[in-house]
């Protein structure tokens, strides 16, 4: 009965737990085409040994998923938990200060259990003004604070291509996955060894 245990705690020792939003939940695409499926594809062929849970739900808001991360956490028990949230907080306009506590929270509870973080940031149109900026800055200072990794923006070198969005201009096609890949493996390489 001991050994089971053992099995099994290695096994979930090596998961990635991928905690997001829409641009993580693949909306609006297969799920095999979004960049989390991709993530589990690239990991097999470089033959690291780390499962991917997708645990993202499109809209979610850093206040939700900071409600649903504990028992993630301890279902899964993640070596490795991605935070790709806050893009609905930003859209909607929630306070900054929430922002970072909700981020803080969830950094914190992972690290409590063990897992490594890395945290996603998000960019907000200009015309959201000032907001745009304190949302953006709020990603690179939680990380400095919690000693976390950081990808500066999953959208970098998608935000600005039409083309890589679907009509709603909101959430990248199916093409656009591998870039949103390369941007988080950036961060999240280091991490695997």
């Amino acid at each position: 009965m001991a050994l089971a245990g053992l099995a099994s705690t290695a096994q979930a020792a090596r998961t990635i737990l991928v905690f997001g939003d829409s641009l993580s939940a693949g909306y609006g695409i297969r799920q095999e085409a979004a960049w989390p499926s991709l993530l589990a594809k690239r990991l097999q062929e470089k033959q690291l040994d780390y499962n991917v849970v997708n645990a993202s739900i499109s809209g979610e808001t850093t206040s939700g998923g900071r409600t649903r991360l504990d028992a993630a956490l301890d279902k899964h028990q993640p070596a490795v938990v991605v935070i790709a949230l806050g893009a609905n907080d930003g859209l909607r306009g929630l306070p900054i200060a929430t922002l970072r506590d909700n981020l803080n929270a969830m950094a914190d509870s992972a690290q409590k259990k063990k897992a490594k973080v890395l945290i996603v940031g998000q960019r907000l149109p200009p015309n959201y003004g000032d907001y745009a900026q304190q949302f953006h800055g709020t990603f690179g200072e939680v990380a400095k604070s919690r000693k976390t990794a950081l990808v500066d923006f999953l959208l970098d070198g998608v935000a600005t291509q039409a083309n890589l969005f679907q009509a709603d201009n909101l959430h990248p096609t199916a093409e656009a996955q591998p870039r949103l890949l390369d941007n988080v493996w950036r961060g999240l390489e280091p991490l695997l060894k």
